[in-house]
């Protein structure tokens, strides 16, 4: 797999979990329960991926969308995340924290609004057209696309409540194919399904009873 190196620095486990504890006391919201599972999901897919390491992808997935404990935004939560990690000193899950809303590489392609200054989005547009993507970039991008507040899904399922949440574009089926494509790039890594791996993703997709 072409990865980053890795030698950025990361946050331990606990104080990543820290992170959240505390963005969930400054902002409260069911984006801290996404993100816990996203990181886990994380977790169980880079376990079964050769030259991925597990706890890097636990860490990352848990801190995708902290730039939220800055408060009730759309896609100015990607910068703000940015912004804070950067702050200390964690390159790798910064760059995530603007990476994993592009599956499809085009800023445009976001679901909801850029509610932030043009100078900010020309920066975030810049660092996407000149960010080659890796697999930490796209495992999350993946993860992102199979996580509820409440669990694991199908990826159909997270689609259509995202797009419920916040209404579709002209992108839309683009981003759609990419995530599709990514799926199958990572199965073909594991070797299996990547839902082989993710616990109650049938009673949580379906509303089932454990």
């Amino acid at each position: 797999m072409n990865n980053l190196n890795t030698n950025n620095h990361i946050p331990s486990i606990e104080e990543a979990k820290l992170f959240l504890e505390e963005g969930g006391k400054l902002n409260p919201g069911p984006w801290v329960e996404h993100s816990l599972y996203v990181g886990k999901a994380a977790e169980l897919i880079a376990e079964n991926c050769e030259g991925l390491n597990p706890n890097i992808a636990l860490i990352l997935g848990m801190l995708h969308d902290i730039g939220r404990r800055f408060g009730v935004t759309n896609m100015r939560h990607s910068i703000d995340g940015y912004n804070f990690l950067l702050s200390k000193g964690y390159e790798l899950p910064a760059r995530i924290c603007i990476t994993h809303s592009f599956p499809y590489k085009d800023v445009n392609s976001i679901f909801g609004e850029w509610d932030c200054s043009h100078e900010e989005f020309k920066f975030v547009e810049n660092f996407i057209n000149v960010t080659e993507f890796d697999d930490y970039d796209r495992l999350i991008q993946l993860c992102d696309a199979l996580a509820l507040p409440d669990g694991f899904c199908l990826m159909e399922k997270r689609m259509v409540d995202v797009a419920l949440r916040h209404g579709t574009n002209e992108y839309t089926v683009d981003k759609w194919k990419a995530i599709f494509n990514i799926e199958k790039h990572f199965e073909e890594c594991m070797g299996k399904s990547l839902y082989s791996v993710l616990p109650g993703v049938i009673e949580n997709t379906f509303n089932l009873c454990l």
